[in-house]
C-alpha cells in the first residue's frame, strides 16, 4: 500500500487508536503518526513502546498540521475535545471518530467542526476486553467492518479517502446512517453487552454459588459473559447514556423473548425451544460463514491468541 494520508493524529491511545498506529505503520500507510491521551501515564508508556511517531503534551499540538484526525476518546469527552482542537486543525483536513454510537457523536462534534474541515463519523466494529496503549496490535481489522455514517454534504473525495484507509489497514468498510447505525448496533452489541454485565452481576449476588465455583466452572457459557462484562467500564457507560432510545428499544423487545422462553419452559412445551433454538442456531452458522468468527470449540479464543471481538 501507498502513504494515504501524511500525517495522522491520534486523539486518545487505547486499543482502537494503539491498534490503528500499528495497522498503519505496517501497510505503510501513513507518512508520521502523532498521539495524544489526557493521562500523562498513558503518553509515558506511549512513548516508551514508540506507539507513535511522536507523543504530544497537548491535543492542539498533535492535530497540528494533520491531514486526519481521529477521535478515539470516550463517547462524552469527545464534545471537549473537539472544541479543544477546533481551531487548530488544518484547512481540507479530516476528522474521524470511532465512537460506538454515532447520532449523538455528531450533535456532539459537528458544531466545532471549522469550515473547510470534513467530518467523517465512523466505527471499527472491532475490539478485545482490553484496554490502553499496550493492548493494540496491527491485525484487529482484519475482515472486520468499519462503519462510516457521513452527514449530508459529505465531500466524495474525502469519504474516498478514508475508506482507503480504512481498507488498506485490513477492514471492510460500509456507509450507514447515524440513527441504523445506533439501532442496530444496539442489537448486536449493546445489549448483549448489557445482558453479560447483568449475568455477571447476578453471579456475584447469588450466595448459592461460591466464588470458587463461578471462576472454577466458567469454562461453560458464564466464561465468555466474564470476558464481555470485562471491557472498558468508562466507554460502556458512554454508551448506553448515549444511545438510551436505541438501547430501551432492543432490551423492551428482549424482554417480551425472554418471558415466552420462560412460559415454555414452565408449560414444558420442548417443541417451542427446539424450533427457536434452531432458528437462533442458524444465525451463529451465518456469523461463521461470513468469516466473522470461528467453528472451533473454543471459538477460537485459545491461549496466548489474541482474538477480535465485537466491539461497541
Amino acid at each position: 500500500m501507498s502513504v494515504v494520508y501524511e500525517r495522522v493524529a491520534l486523539i486518545g491511545l487505547g486499543l482502537i487508536a494503539g491498534s490503528m498506529a500499528h495497522a498503519m505503520r505496517a501497510h505503510g500507510l501513513a507518512g508520521h503518526v502523532a498521539g495524544y491521551a489526557r493521562s500523562s501515564e498513558t503518553r509515558e508508556t506511549a512513548r516508551r513502546i514508540h506507539l507513535c511517531d511522536s507523543i504530544h503534551d497537548s491535543a492542539a499540538e498533535a492535530v497540528k498540521d494533520a491531514d486526519l484526525v481521529v477521535l478515539a476518546v470516550p463517547v462524552r469527552a469527545m464534545a471537549e475535545v473537539a472544541e479543544a482542537i477546533a481551531p487548530y486543525l488544518k484547512p481540507g483536513a479530516t476528522v474521524t471518530d470511532v465512537g460506538s454510537v454515532k447520532r449523538s457523536v455528531i450533535e456532539a462534534v459537528g458544531p466545532h467542526i471549522p469550515e473547510g474541515v470534513h467530518f467523517i463519523p465512523g466505527h471499527p466494529l472491532a475490539g478485545t476486553e482490553h484496554s490502553g496503549p499496550l493492548s493494540g496490535f496491527a491485525s484487529l481489522f482484519q475482515n472486520r467492518w468499519w462503519l462510516l455514517t457521513p452527514t449530508e454534504g459529505t465531500d466524495p473525495a474525502a469519504l474516498a479517502r478514508l475508506q482507503d484507509l480504512i481498507r488498506g489497514m485490513g477492514a471492510n468498510t460500509e456507509d450507514m446512517e447515524a440513527g441504523h447505525h445506533d439501532l442496530v448496533l444496539a442489537v448486536t452489541s449493546h445489549v448483549p453487552h448489557l445482558i453479560a454485565y447483568t449475568m455477571v452481576g447476578v453471579a456475584d449476588h447469588l450466595r448459592r454459588v461460591t466464588e470458587s465455583e463461578v471462576i472454577k466452572y466458567s469454562a461453560a457459557g458464564f466464561r465468555d459473559f466474564t470476558r464481555i462484562a470485562a471491557s472498558d467500564p468508562t466507554m460502556w457507560r458512554d454508551v448506553f447514556l448515549e444511545n438510551t432510545d436505541a438501547t430501551l428499544d432492543i432490551l423492551g423487545r428482549f424482554t417480551e423473548e425472554l418471558f415466552v422462553l420462560q412460559r415454555a419452559i414452565r408449560m414444558g412445551d420442548g417443541q417451542h425451544l427446539h424450533d427457536y433454538f434452531t432458528r437462533t442456531r442458524a444465525i451463529r452458522r451465518g456469523i461463521i460463514e461470513a468469516g466473522q468468527d470461528t467453528d472451533a470449540a473454543d471459538f477460537g479464543r485459545s491461549a496466548g491468541t489474541k482474538q477480535a471481538d465485537g466491539k461497541g
